[in-house]
């Protein structure tokens, strides 16, 4: 089964009606500057290929970049390093992206060779390599399933809201798995 583009992720997601956060993909450092305005600051860069599936593992995002300098900068400090960790990798340009506050989460979908199609959750950026606080699920899922999806992850407590921060729209995050579930 052939992995997606990023772009061809970001247009799947636009087709099911997916919240995602604004974003434009550029080939060079001018375009960027320029995207970065339009979208406003701060923004995020991130490495487009198809044959990078970790990009903080070879250099290929920066965020919270606040003004055009720090975009310059980060560019061509993500193509120096992409090119340094990992030289045979098709770049097919840069994601500027829109900075968006709140807990970071992470939603996925594989075939298992032997259930067939499944969707993880957990708690997202690198506490989900590092605290490897993930569930699974066969799809189709139910809003069961999600429910207990978003309460069996140790992040659940932070999603809640912890120590005056906001907590996330818990129904929103149901309807986003459900959603994804029905997509795959």
């Amino acid at each position: 089964m052939p992995k997606l583009s990023d772009s061809e992720t970001l247009k799947l997601l636009r087709k099911w009606k997916i919240p995602y956060p604004i974003y434009s993909i550029v080939r060079d450092e001018d375009d960027c500057v320029k995207k970065a305005k339009s979208i406003g600051y701060p923004i995020a860069l991130k490495i487009v290929s198809r044959d990078i599936v970790h990009k903080t593992e070879v250099g290929g995002i920066e965020l919270g970049l606040e003004n055009e300098k720090e975009v310059r900068h980060a560019y061509k400090k993500i193509l120096a390093n992409v090119k340094r960790k990992k030289p045979i990798a098709k770049i097919d340009g840069i994601l500027v992206q829109q900075m968006v506050k709140g807990n970071e989460i992470i939603i996925g979908t594989k075939y298992d060779s032997q259930f067939g199609p499944v969707i993880m959750f957990g708690s997202g950026g690198i506490l989900v390599e590092v605290m490897e606080d993930i569930t699974f699920r066969l799809i189709p899922i139910e809003r069961k399933d999600a429910q207990e999806m978003i309460k069996e992850i140790k992040g659940y407590k932070i999603l809640k809201g912890v120590r005056g921060k906001k907590a996330s729209n818990i129904k929103s995050l149901e309807e986003l798995l459900l959603k994804i579930s029905k997509m795959i």
